[in-house]
């Protein structure tokens, strides 16, 4: 059955105008028969993707679409399929993509840093499931009729399966500019860093209403995440994970090595975390119910720096950063105060004067 206007697609869609096309596919308007719920529907040819060697990329795009449920990212309701078609069926965006404002110039602050939160909102999502979208830009980006930002097109998306035994993606793929300089490279790239990448140069778009990166017009003095220290209300610290003061906590203790280890076992046992003894010496504490990304996981590693004075190294080696933070913080720390002589990168505790 072809899909044309007013045709009922497999007794369940009628089908609207035709919204959009690309190489592969064509979109269309479509209400659901049963529930009059407006939808899109994504109509790729078979035989095109055969031929293109693209049937990996559709099954990979199929299984990334079902991990990412977000209020933030277009949402797929389900596929179907004929001899010949293979149809998607998507969330409806009625306000067309962020890139038609950003033609007309670039935006008010507020405005940008409203998009700018959504966006990284939904990209941190993405990483937390293991997907990396590799082809952010404002033509991806829809507004819906409530001027809320959605991010579509994972055509080009992996998962973190996808690397290769050394943890990068080598694939070249996405938008010149706003793709990050290592994926151009082509020696291996971290797919969440080269999103947060492309989310800067959205950023400096949104407020400045051209590209930062151009061959005719290069800014010698503006990158673009130089724009964020402009503004006072955009703050992306907590989007880098592999900060190593958000993941690693340090402190010094006069105390034995063996009753730091008694210390760390009464904490675990007071705060129902499994201990396991590593090899080395190194204690793992893990939480035993999984948070929004997995099991927690805290590595505490004894270093004698002499007989009387010992190094502690707490590192998050799995699980939620934010949630991490909030148990160090908040219920181990307390609890150690005891065994601490300082925290590193605190003030150290000052020897007390001695009386003339």
């Amino acid at each position: 059955m072809g899909e044309q206007k007013g045709n009922i697609l497999m007794g369940k869609y009628e089908m609207g105008k035709m919204l959009g096309q690309g190489t592969f596919a064509k979109v269309y308007h479509a209400r659901n028969i049963e529930t009059s719920q407006s939808v899109a529907i994504k109509v790729t040819d078979k035989e095109k993707v055969l031929k293109g060697g693209l049937t990996d990329q559709i099954k990979r795009e199929i299984s990334v679409m079902k991990l990412v449920k977000h209020p933030n990212i277009v949402q797929m309701y389900e596929v179907m399929a004929t001899k010949t078609k293979i149809y998607f069926v998507l969330e409806h965006v009625k306000g067309g993509e962020l890139f038609n404002k950003v033609q007309r110039g670039r935006l008010k602050e507020d405005a940008a840093r409203k998009y700018f939160q959504q966006l990284i909102c939904a990209v941190d999502f993405c990483h937390s499931r293991g997907v990396y979208h590799r082809d952010l830009k404002p033509e991806n980006l829809l507004l819906d009729e409530n001027s809320n930002l959605k991010v579509s097109d994972f055509g080009l998306s992996t998962i973190s399966e996808c690397r290769r035994l050394d943890g990068l993606l080598h694939t070249s793929c996405g938008t010149p500019a706003y793709v990050a300089p290592e994926v151009i490279n082509r020696k291996g790239y971290d797919g969440a860093k080269a999103d947060i990448w492309s989310c800067g140069v959205i950023l400096f778009v949104l407020l400045a209403g051209y590209l930062p990166f151009q061959e005719a017009k290069k800014l010698a003095n503006l990158n673009a995440f130089d724009i964020i220290s402009l503004s006072t209300g955009l703050d992306l610290s907590g989007m880098f994970e592999d900060n190593d003061k958000k993941r690693e906590s340090k402190f010094t203790s006069t105390n034995s090595a063996s009753t730091i280890v008694s210390k760390i076992e009464d904490i675990a046992k007071c705060m129902r975390l499994k201990l396991v003894k590593k090899d080395g010496g190194m204690l793992r504490m893990e939480s035993f119910k999984a948070g929004r990304k997995g099991v927690m996981s805290i590595d505490a590693e004894i270093f004698e720096v002499t007989p009387d004075f010992h190094l502690v190294e707490l590192k998050k080696t799995n699980g939620d950063t934010l949630e991490y933070q909030k148990v160090l913080n908040q219920e181990m720390r307390p609890a150690l105060k005891d065994i601490v002589w300082a925290w590193q990168g605190e003030q150290q505790p000052q020897p007390q004067q001695q009386p003339c």
